[in-house]
């Protein structure tokens, strides 16, 4: 549990302030001339951005998403680490890691240059080494102005090289999930989840009307969400990333799983900057990764 009056010395007057909620989570909050965020300090985890010059947020989350210890947001930025996905062999350890829901410290802010930043690192404990028993310091460092960057560093500090999958596994705000196009995966090939992770190749750019879980592999290019209704594009630019992760549940499964509206569903789209499956990392021992993700949002 976090302490508020700890937390004073990373405040900044105007810009970053604090606070607990009624569940016992405490939030960042950042409100500065060119945008504004809100970063839940269990799980590191990014809810809320809007660039002060964009009428809708950049970043979505769901109006039913449960803000309580121990469970994922739906929506946001979860942190997904030290693996992707199911563990590689042990079922009963959470999907996608545990750095999602459990405590991270703030160990600096500030501002500079009309942005404010913020940096977080995982608390390690008992429950944690039980799922990785290694030391692997892991920080996030948060920039909000009217983009938003966010790096993602791990540190090997074993004596031994590690496998490591990890992903920013971002929910954008889109106007309907029917009418938008993703560009910038064109010829990549990808392994379509919903398909038994078969392997296909993209044709042109990414439309959607059913369930999408597709990992694209190989590509370090930018993507663009094209967004004819919210009348912008988002560009998503990335680095230390070789995996694409393109999801949207549909109806019947954002239906099934509690914490999406009804219709929710149709105004997110997770594009996601990973390293994952054929490009799971091995971080050799004394090594640094850093993965860096850049989100912006222009009129079309």
């Amino acid at each position: 549990m976090h302490n508020l009056d700890s937390l004073t010395r990373f405040q900044i007057p105007g810009q970053l302030q604090f606070r607990l909620s009624q569940s016992g989570l405490v939030f960042a909050d950042i409100d500065n001339p060119a945008g504004t965020a809100t970063v839940c300090l269990q799980g590191a985890h990014l809810a809320t951005f809007r660039p002060k010059a964009q009428p809708e947020p950049v970043v979505w989350v769901s109006e039913a998403s449960r803000y309580v210890p121990g469970k994922s947001i739906r929506g946001g930025v979860p942190v997904c680490w030290p693996w992707f996905g199911a563990h590689a062999s042990e079922r009963s350890f959470p999907g996608h890691g545990f750095a999602r829901t459990v405590p991270w410290d703030v160990v600096d802010s500030g501002a500079t240059q009309g942005a404010t930043h913020i940096t977080l690192r995982l608390q390690t404990s008992e429950a944690t080494h039980a799922q990785w028993p290694h030391d692997t310091p892991v920080t996030l460092r948060i920039s909000v102005s009217d983009v938003l960057e966010m790096e993602l560093a791990t540190q090997n500090a074993t004596g031994q090289a590690l496998p490591l999958s990890e992903a920013l596994h971002t929910y954008f705000q889109i106007g309907d999930i029917a009418e938008v196009e993703l560009h910038g995966l064109d010829g990549c090939a990808y392994l379509d989840k919903t398909e038994g992770f078969s392997r296909k190749q993209q044709q042109g750019a990414v439309r959607f009307a059913s369930e999408t879980d597709r990992v694209y592999v190989d590509t370090q290019s930018a993507c663009v969400i094209h967004d004819p209704q919210l009348q912008r594009r988002i560009r998503i630019e990335k680095q230390g990333s070789a995996s694409t992760v393109v999801w949207t549940p549909w109806a019947d499964k954002a239906a099934a799983m509690g914490d999406f509206t009804a219709h929710g569903w149709r105004n997110m789209l997770c594009v996601e900057s990973a390293n994952a499956a054929d490009n799971a990392l091995i971080l050799q021992s004394g090594e640094t990764h850093t993965l860096r993700v850049r989100y912006s949002a222009e009129a079309l």
